[in-house]
């Protein structure tokens, strides 16, 4: 996939810091907001993130055939917040319709867009891409089920603290490295985790809600999803970022890619750190769903 709108590799601080940045304002508002405008809020943060993981993925990964990938994510995202908040008791199942619907759209748009270059790379990350803003709208149902709120803060906290510890440790410390190039290594990893276990089980026991062994498996599985995610999210930006230094400046308009040039440019530099949080957001979405249900 082209990416030639993309900056030059970041460093290591521009990688980090900004990521950690977006993730504690976006967990801040996914707490926050429902405590001033009850699931109106939560939807308008989900909404958010959904659409602007959708505008991030285009341009990071070049999706071919710009303005339609665009349109194809940004329905997938409201039909999956519709499906999720319309009925009265809702559940992830009603996802299937989306992901359904979605990925014949996605063909479609693919197959009438011409010329048709790198179709099947474009179609497996269009797939991706499909799959991550549906499962951002499973944050939707945390205050549905369990214990409601009190679950919801829980699960929201492990991921923010597990996401932020991450970053800011792989910074300092990306030791002993986990793959060339890509500045994350296993320390970073494994306090991720731990962070994520040990915030839960505070807010756990701050709200009380589930015992300590319950908060205790919340929040390593949680933070396990997200470092685990958060990792593949850095790998995706340090290829995409490598592959955009590496391409020839005219390489991205002729197909439908994402146009080159300075104003977006820009726009992919903001979209690294967003792309490296809504991300394992969207992987953390479901699980949480199904741990409020199990535990």
């Amino acid at each position: 996939m082209s990416s030639a709108a993309l900056p030059a590799r970041p460093s290591a601080r521009e990688h980090h810091l900004p990521a950690a940045a977006v993730a504690a304002v976006a967990v801040a508002l996914l707490v926050g907001l429902p405590e001033l405008l009850g699931q109106t809020g939560r939807l308008a943060v989900v909404l958010v993130l959904q659409l602007g993981l959708v505008l991030s993925w285009v341009l990071v990964t070049g999706l071919q055939g710009f303005a339609g990938s665009l349109a194809v994510g940004a329905g997938a995202a409201v039909a999956a917040d519709l499906a999720l908040v319309l009925p009265e008791r809702p559940e992830l199942g009603e996802l299937l319709a989306v992901f359904g619907v979605g990925f014949l759209a996605l063909v479609l748009q693919q197959m009438l867009r011409r010329p048709r270059t790198e179709l099947v790379a474009s179609l497996a990350g269009g797939a991706m891409m499909l799959v991550a803003v549906a499962a951002l709208g499973g944050l939707l149902l945390l205050e549905r089920t369990g214990s409601g709120a009190d679950r919801a803060l829980v699960a929201l906290l492990a991921v923010g603290a597990a996401l932020v510890v991450g970053h800011v440790v792989d910074l300092l410390l990306p030791r002993p490295q986990l793959a060339a190039d890509v500045p994350r290594g296993l320390v970073g990893m494994v306090l991720a985790v731990v962070a994520g276990a040990v915030v839960a089980v505070g807010a756990a026991r701050l709200v009380d809600v589930l015992d300590g062994v319950g908060a205790l498996v919340h929040g390593t599985a949680i933070g396990g999803v997200a470092a685990l995610s958060a990792l593949v999210a850095s790998f995706l930006v340090v290829e995409a970022t490598a592959t955009a230094t590496a391409a020839p400046p005219a390489a991205a308009d002729d197909a439908g890619a994402a146009p080159a040039g300075d104003e977006h440019g820009g726009a992919a530099a903001w979209s690294l750190p967003l792309i490296q949080v809504a991300l394992p957001l969207a992987a953390c979405a479901p699980v949480a769903v199904a741990l409020q249900s199990l535990l």
